[in-house]
């Protein structure tokens, strides 16, 4: 989230929320329009406290939708590395062909999955490195123990990327429903409404702008905070980066370096395949 905006965009609420107070308490009567004010508070409360309820039910949703996400994102690293560990046991005729693959795999997340999910049309669209691995998987016969055991374990990695893999681009797209926007908003816009009826004209005018603008600003600071968490991949302050991954891409370089057999990167430093 670009904090310089939403500071702006809390600013200008609050803005416009004390000048619609100040404006209305010009010909406002003395003690507000309300000529029961307990009746009103109280009715307020009932307000206040659904919204609150409503709000934080969202907000701990898209909490756990963002951990869900992170979570995923680094789970998905920590397996690539684990599967081309696992590759080194394979048999030599995939070896260094299921390893380079992954790197691709890697390199493919970092960038390009990761801008189509900042921008939200990442959709269903798989990564092609994953079908890549299947066809060479299916290009080779374990047939000692120890290549039968890490092509067994292989797959059950391979399970636990792609689970990862989903938990990742599970909140890519938003998981507050349209509904539940117009919800928040339309209450909103009934708290700032009924506000508008304390207006009055023997209360100072600082004391009416502070209590009219310290709603606004919390309101619009939360209704922003909910913005950031459906939206984990935005760019800007807090924003889920791919760090795991190259991490993990480090990883793999350190590893393939240090190994017996030289790992053969079927694709670009992007992760496009290349020409064969």
């Amino acid at each position: 989230m670009n904090l310089v905006w939403a500071a702006l965009i809390v600013l200008g609420v609050a803005a416009i929320a004390i000048a619609a107070m100040l404006l209305v308490r010009r010909g406002a009567p003395e003690g507000s329009y309300f000529e029961d004010g307990d009746r009103a508070s109280g009715i307020f409360g009932v307000l206040a406290t659904g919204f609150a309820v409503l709000i934080g039910f969202v907000v701990f949703l898209s909490f756990e939708s963002f951990d869900t996400s992170r979570t995923g994102a680094e789970a998905e690293a920590r397996t690539v590395v684990q599967q081309f560990e696992t590759a080194q046991f394979l048999p030599v005729d995939v070896r260094a062909r299921i390893g380079g693959e992954l790197v691709c795999y890697a390199r493919t997340v970092i960038y390009r999955e990761w801008p189509r999910m900042e921008s939200g049309t990442l959709g269903d669209s798989r990564n092609p490195w994953t079908l890549a691995m299947l066809t060479t998987l299916r290009t080779t016969d374990p047939r000692s123990a120890s290549e039968q055991t890490a092509y067994a374990k292989w797959f059950d990695q391979r399970s636990d990327r792609e689970d990862g893999r989903a938990d990742r681009i599970h909140g890519a797209e938003g998981v507050i429903p349209l509904p539940v926007w117009i919800v928040l908003l339309l209450a909103s816009g009934v708290i700032f409404v009924y506000m508008l009826f304390f207006a009055d004209s023997a209360e100072r005018a600082l004391v009416q702008a502070t209590m009219m603008g310290g709603v606004a600003v919390v309101i619009t600071s939360t209704l922003l905070l909910l913005v950031f968490l459906d939206h984990p991949y935005a760019t800007g302050v807090g924003g889920l980066r791919p760090v795991a991954m190259e991490r993990a891409l480090s990883q793999l370089r350190q590893e393939s370096a240090s190994g017996r057999d030289r790992v053969v990167i079927p694709c670009d430093s992007q992760g496009a395949a290349r020409r064969a």
